[in-house]
């Protein structure tokens, strides 16, 4: 498995959390999916709004599944279509008085951290997929317009790099890098 190679001591769920695009073939349990979406809805929300929406299909729901890979972009396809499951994650954008709600897209985010490190800590991984085509993925779930798809998601168990085609091939296998801490935060302002 690839670790972050962290500079400071992290819970372990956020050291061994990576995204794969290489998938074992085994199915991901009902139960066990179920405790993921579980740590998902515990997520913190502004007013308790809780806007997270998620539509999954296991690999073997063959006919939702396919709706799903169709979805993606051509470039996520390849190696996605492979995984057990695929999740649509989607932010309820307006409260129920029809106001908007601005923090639907960062409290679906945080559901989205609390669901992938449970699925890290239950052994499972997940890959992120922005790479998706909106329009038809509102036209094939019909979702209404208070429904934004926000991201695609590839959960299962990690498979060997060596299934995977080129390019996805040296990605899987090329070291995990983040940028310093130096890049990303600072103690009073952003230097100009």
């Amino acid at each position: 498995m690839k670790h972050a190679p962290t500079s400071f001591p992290v819970q372990e769920s956020i050291r061994k959390r990576w995204s794969p695009r290489a998938f074992a073939s085994y199915p991901v349990a009902p139960e066990t999916l179920q405790q993921v979406f579980e740590a998902a809805s515990w997520a913190a929300s502004a007013m308790n709004e809780q806007p997270w929406r998620y539509i999954y299909a296991h690999h073997a729901d063959q006919e939702t599944f396919q709706k799903m890979v169709d979805c993606l972009l051509p470039g996520n396809q390849p190696w996605a279509k492979h995984a057990p499951v695929l999740i649509l994650a989607l932010a309820k954008t307006h409260y129920d008085n029809g106001n908007p709600n601005g923090a639907a897209l960062h409290d679906v985010g945080l559901a989205n951290g609390n669901l992938i490190l449970e699925a890290t800590a239950l052994g499972l991984h997940g890959h992120f997929m922005g790479g998706f085509d909106v329009a038809k993925t509102r036209e094939v779930f019909q979702l209404p317009e208070t429904l934004q798809p926000v991201v695609f998601i590839a959960l299962g168990y990690a498979g060997a790099a060596e299934q995977l085609e080129e390019p996805f091939l040296s990605r899987e296998k090329a070291p995990r890098q983040r940028k310093p801490l130096t890049e990303i935060v600072f103690h009073q302002h952003l230097p100009a």
